[in-house]
């Protein structure tokens, strides 16, 4: 994979675990290595004319001051061509010791010029540079010669941001996907390194559910009267929660699914994880926690333009803070399109009956191009209109019919509102149960029923009247939301205005989506600690969770009746799906099948059954409830 290796040395830490990252590497590829070592002669020496007129007066003679000038540029040059030298032949031993080819330069000049220069005359497949250098203090996050060098350089580039020994460093590889070709580059070097060095694999996608609600909730206050009614804020906000969020999830988690059959394509388990937030916050939390040994990031992600040579946003965050080694990879790949058809595009019931009709004989090829039409187009639902539009570019004498059935608009269906009941939720791993079925044992994490909290409507507004009634209000228009008094107390303790609203966001979307019908201090100060961190909280913070009860009301009594038993297959099958809503809705769609079966015990056969209608469901979602009208 990569065969030429360059890394800058400067004899820092970080520069000396470069060179011993680049020579595992090059063992592992059989790769050649170049050190380059960047000295500013010329400076020195405009900084000695500059400091002429300090001399003493004996030194100031003309012919005195020329044969100063010729000793100094002498000593300088030798001197520092020296030292590089010495850095450089570090590297050549530890080179020479694993049997790899190498190449020494030195260079005069501004040194990220001097290194730009180079990396882009000579073609390196891969760069590794430390993170800081020589130059680093205390506060000191990325080096202005390695930030300067990434940012006009597209050759994948690793950046050392773990000194300590290579033995020492553990951990996996994650990669960041987020559909960009950029990313699932990134995800096949991944790939690469993992099977090279035997290193776990894990790939992290992130999506945003909160952030449209924050911002709905900020623009309340600044639209007059006939904008808040031109922009409907109700139905914007049910169309995001029913429709939007979903199809987000269920995107992103496609990207995790396609980079998975990647990677088995290849012979390596990829590991998944789907995270819902701030892209680059939650990527960081997520590195903090798992410490990995290296994270693989695209320059740029799936919302920059890809004619851009400089860092995206999230990308840049992470490379300053991540707690580990970042692989940034300048490469595109993209993924065969029957895998990735597979996993993003959905066909109407009038689209598949209308391709049964093709011919065997050419039926292969008009699949291949309406897939390739509809994935360049950024549809994922392929309907009677999309084949026509389709047909149309493929059979130009077919525009007279397209013309005919010109777009008929896709009719958003109000999804069937569910009858309230109370909720149980695991506080191990946060496994939930509506309804009055009671619960024997959680089919994920196996915590008894005395770790379920009871959430009913009775219950909240008990809490709530303990913490000073509640209080109803209207972040938008036809939205309400109940607050108990404490709880809107915690909301006041996060300093920073834009973190208080995206922590309101937060807790409120989950409230909602979980039909918890006020908001306690319980459920809110948690969430609202996690989003914003504890250093932005105010001084009364203490005192409101001194006074919180966050203990597990006791659970009902047990009805084994209503409850059912999940095999260890099949509870850890459930456990794949990504915790929250759609690992909730995916275990509704097994107990509906298992009901129908009148099973009382889930095994792995039933759980996967149930997983397919629940793929069905949000398929229907995505696709927008499409209308049976027939195409005229």
């Amino acid at each position: 994979m990569y065969k030429h290796i360059y890394v800058p040395v400067d004899n820092s830490e970080y520069s000396n675990r470069a060179i011993d990252l680049a020579v595992e590497l090059g063992q592992a590829f059989g790769a050649k290595l170049t050190g380059c070592h960047v000295y500013a002669a010329r400076l020195h020496d405009y900084r000695f004319k500059q400091m002429e007129y300090t001399l003493p007066e004996e030194y100031k003679d003309e012919q005195e001051l020329e044969r100063q000038r010729k000793i100094h540029d002498s000593l300088i040059a030798m001197g520092l061509q020296l030292i590089s030298d010495s850095y450089l032949d570090v590297m050549a031993r530890k080179a020479e010791g694993a049997g790899l080819g190498f190449e020494r330069k030195m260079m005069d000049g501004k040194h990220y010029k001097a290194l730009i220069e180079d990396a882009r005359a000579t073609g390196y497949d891969l760069v590794i540079m430390g993170a800081l250098g020589m130059g680093a203090v205390k506060d000191s996050q990325l080096g202005s010669v390695t930030e300067r060098f990434v940012r006009r350089v597209s050759t994948d580039t690793l950046v050392v941001r773990n000194h300590d020994p290579l033995r020492d460093q553990q951990g996996a590889i994650v990669v960041g996907l987020d559909g960009s070709p950029q990313s699932f580059n990134g995800l096949k070097v991944g790939i690469a390194l993992s099977k090279s060095l035997g290193r776990p694999l894990q790939a992290v996608a992130v999506y945003d559910p909160y952030l449209h609600y924050a911002m709905f909730n900020g623009i309340v206050g600044v639209l007059n009267e006939k904008a808040s009614k031109i922009f409907r804020f109700k139905e914007q906000e049910q169309l995001h929660e029913e429709i939007i969020d979903t199809g987000l999830a269920k995107i992103y988690q496609s990207h995790l699914e396609i980079g998975r059959k990647l990677a088995a394509e290849d012979g390596v388990d990829l590991a998944i994880t789907l995270l819902d937030g701030k892209c680059f916050e939650k990527i960081l939390t997520f590195a903090r926690k798992e410490q990995p040994w290296l994270l693989i990031l695209g320059r740029i992600g799936v919302h920059s333009d890809e004619s851009e040579v400089d860092l995206g946003s999230n990308t840049e965050n992470l490379l300053r803070l991540a707690p580990c080694n970042v692989l940034l990879t300048g490469g595109t790949f993209y993924p065969p399109l029957d895998v990735k058809a597979e996993e993003i595009i959905a066909w109407t019931e009038e689209a598949e009956a209308r391709m049964e009709r093709v011919p065997p004989q050419v039926k292969g090829v008009a699949r291949t191009a309406l897939l390739r039409y509809a994935i360049e187009q950024g549809h994922t639902v392929i309907t009677n209109k999309v084949i026509d539009e389709a047909m149309a570019i493929f059979m130009p004498t077919r525009m007279a019919e397209k013309m005919q059935i010109m777009a008929e608009d896709l009719a958003v269906a109000s999804l069937r509102k569910e009858q309230q009941a109370a909720t149980a939720i695991c506080s191990i791993c946060g496994y939930t149960v509506k309804g009055p079925n009671a619960v024997v044992a959680c089919p994920v994490c196996r915590a008894g029923a005395d770790k379920f909290q009871v959430i009913t409507r009775d219950v909240v507004e008990t809490i709530a009247a303990q913490e000073g009634g509640i209080g109803e209000e209207e972040p938008m228009p036809g939205v309400p939301v109940k607050w108990s008094a404490d709880a809107r107390d915690a909301l006041r303790e996060v300093t920073d205005a834009y973190l208080r609203r995206r922590a309101k966001a937060r807790v409120e979307k989950y409230a909602r989506s979980k039909k918890i019908p006020v908001i306690t201090c319980a459920l809110a100060l948690p969430m609202i600690e996690e989003t914003v961190g504890r250093e932005k909280l105010g001084a009364g913070w203490d005192t409101l969770l001194a006074k919180t009860k966050f203990e597990p009301a006791a659970a009902p009594a047990a009805d084994t009746s209503g409850a059912f038993a999940w095999t260890e297959e099949a509870a850890a099958r459930l456990n794949r799906v990504p915790a929250g809503f759609m690992r909730d809705m995916t275990r509704e769609e097994i107990e509906r099948v298992a009901t129908d079966k009148g099973l009382t015990t889930i095994d792995l056969t039933t759980c996967e059954e149930g997983i397919g209608h629940a793929r069905e469901t949000m398929n229907e979602v995505i696709a927008g409830y499409v209308s049976n009208k027939k195409p005229r």
